[in-house]
This record gives structure tokens, sequence and C-alpha cells, in this order.
């Protein structure tokens, strides 16, 4: 208890002591006239004479310093020996995700699994529609599963393998213009259920396999295609063709029977040298008509179609034909 009381001395006597001094005299302090108005003072204190009227001078403000200059650090230089490591990711064997555009080489990504992603990374690809117009290709991609419309045209394909076109189930045009076709597949087009449209002018093709019956546009003109290299009735069953374009072709004879579907058929610039009288006809039925095929034409051939008039007499037009 002792010692809280010396402390509490001791902090009251420092702050006695450093209280600052008063030299004003009691006297001096005349509190009745406090109030007094302050136009009265006297400002003469201690013999010292204050202006105010340097309060009133404009106070010059500076502006703000500059932040400091940003130096960039110095470039870094890379050794033209320099070189680094760098770890690929391994290959994913996930058929799901493509790895590169390796997808060109044999078995991947084939056609029996209906992927289709592949082709779409080197090709246009557009609802159903897949578009590698000049893309130098020499094979035939894998396509999608719901192809229905493929165009490689002026590309640099040699063949047409049984596979191409494997389990392609909705694919109705098929247009490979312009290539190096020198063979097709036996098996190539016949197992495609929709296949309607088949377009494989300006190539260097001897023979013709077997088509689905869903034909309605065939054009092989400007090929190498001969007799020989075609099925025979190759085109009977076709009951929806309407569209046949053998023209410069080396063809010796019109492949026949043609089905009552055709309209249009293009035989110029063969070897064609004669005809028969069931070729557009029939001899047994005098009252047949053919009233869809309107377009023959056989000029170029070394045919004298003024030779077979009975020949046409079913026919709503005469054949275009001026033997070479």
């Amino acid at each position: 208890m002792m010692l809280h009381v010396t402390i509490l001395a001791v902090v009251l006597l420092g702050s006695c002591w450093a209280a600052p001094p008063l030299d004003v005299n009691p006297a001096d302090l005349d509190l009745e006239n406090y109030d007094v108005d302050s136009d009265t003072w006297d400002l003469n204190i201690h013999g010292e004479t204050y202006d105010y009227d340097d309060l009133n001078e404009e106070i010059e403000v500076d502006t703000v310093a500059p932040p400091p200059a940003v130096t960039q650090p110095p470039p870094v230089i890379i050794p033209e020996d320099y070189t680094e490591e760098v770890t690929l990711p391994p290959r994913t064997t996930n058929p799901q995700v493509p790895p590169t555009l390796d997808f060109l080489g044999p078995g991947l990504f084939g056609p029996e699994t209906g992927l289709g992603m592949p082709v779409c990374l080197l090709c246009v690809c557009i609802s159903g529609s897949v578009y590698c117009d000049e893309s130098d290709l020499t094979t035939i991609p894998p396509l999608p599963k719901k192809t229905t419309h493929f165009y490689a045209r002026f590309n640099k394909i040699t063949e047409v393998k049984p596979k191409d076109f494997l389990n392609q189930n909705e694919l109705k045009r098929i247009d490979l213009t312009g290539n190096q076709i020198t063979s097709l597949a036996e098996d190539a087009f016949r197992s495609l259920p929709q296949l309607q449209d088949l377009l494989l002018v300006d190539n260097k093709i001897r023979a013709l396999p077997e088509l689905p019956a869903t034909m309605r546009h065939i054009d092989l003109r400007n090929n190498r295609l001969q007799s020989a290299g075609m099925h025979r009735e190759a085109f009977k069953e076709m009951k929806e063709l309407q569209f046949l374009y053998l023209s410069d072709n080396q063809l010796d004879y019109i492949p026949g029977p043609l089905p009552d579907s055709l309209r249009v058929l293009h035989l110029q610039n063969n070897n064609i040298q004669s005809l028969n009288q069931d070729t557009f006809c029939n001899s047994h039925d005098m009252n047949y008509v053919r009233k869809a095929l309107e377009d023959i034409r056989l000029d170029g051939n070394p045919v004298d179609i003024n030779q077979y008039a009975q020949a046409y007499v079913c026919l709503p037009r005469l054949p275009v034909g001026t033997p070479r």
C-alpha cells in the first residue's frame, strides 16, 4: 500500500514540474471586463507587435512530385546454340480423342468407328456435307457416320477401296470429279442404301462396279470406260435413274435395257457402231411410248442413226447424232 502511495506522489510532483511558468500578474487579469470587444484588444504583448495582415497572403501549393521512373528489365538474350528439351504427353489410346492428323494413317479412326471427327480437322463439315475439294488427298478419308454429301473434287485420289464408304448408311451423293482414279472396288458403292448421285468425271476409270438400285444421277464423262468393264444390264433395276452421262469414253454399244425413268442419256464421243431395235423401244409392243427420255446424244460415234429408224419410234424426240 505504501508503494502505491509513493508512486502516485512522484507522478503528481512530476506534473507540477512539467507545467510551463506563468509570468502573468494576477492583478492584471480583469475578470469583470472579460467580455470586452475584441476591437479594443491590445495586441502589444511583451513589447512585440504582431502583424496579422501576413495571414491573408496566398499560400502557394506546389504540384505533387512525379512518380519515380519505372525502368524496364534488360531483354533476355538467348544464345543461338541454346536448346531446350520438351517432353510431349503420351499418345492417347482413347478413340474419342484424335491425337493428331495421324488419322490419315491406316487403321486409325477407320470408317467402322463412325466417329467422323478427324476428317473435319482437314476438310469442311457443314451439317451432313463434307467438303474436301483441292486438299491434296490421295485416299478417301474416314467420314462422319451421318455424312449425306461427300465432295472430294480435284485431289490426287487414285482408287476407291472396298471399305472407304463402309457403314455410310445416309450417304446420298459422292463427287470425286477431277482425281486420278484408275480403279473402283467391286463393293465400293453397292452397300450404300441411299446413294443417289455418283459423279466421277475426269478420271481414268476403265470399269464400273455394281451400283445400288437407288441411283438417280450417274456421271462418268471423260474416263476410259469400256463396255467390257460394265455389268450386264447394269442400269435395268434403277427405277429412279434420270441422268446418265457416259460421254468421252470407249464404249462400243449402248448399255441396256434402260429404265423408263431415264430423261437424259449422253453417249457422244464413244465408239458405238450400231443400235438395237430394243435399245430404247419395245419391239414386241408397238404401242409402247417412252415419254421421259427427251435428250439423247450420240454425236461423235461411228454409228449412222439414219439407218435405225425403228429404234426411235417410241421416243418423243429423235436422238442427236452425226457420225464421225
